[in-house]
């Protein structure tokens, strides 16, 4: 075989290999990424649901101190 066929051989090869290699990494890298993206966004979720809670429960206790005050004023 020749010198210069075995070069653009082992170039195409090499080259091959580098393409593939980065799209893994890259690939890897999106997925990670997007995990700890939705793991953020889990958080978020969470917090709001807990405020959303919060929220009820306090308006249940407004509700429950109206009505104290007003038997307390009858």
């Amino acid at each position: 075989m020749e010198p210069t066929v075995l070069v653009g051989l082992l170039s195409l090869a090499g080259t091959l290999a580098g393409t593939f290699g980065g799209i893994l990494t890259g690939s890897r890298l999106t997925n990670y990424r997007l995990a700890q993206l939705e793991e953020k966004v889990s958080k978020h979720n969470n917090l709001i649901e807990r405020t959303y809670k919060i929220e009820e429960t306090l308006a249940l206790h407004e509700q429950k101190l109206e009505a104290l005050e007003r038997r307390q004023n009858t």
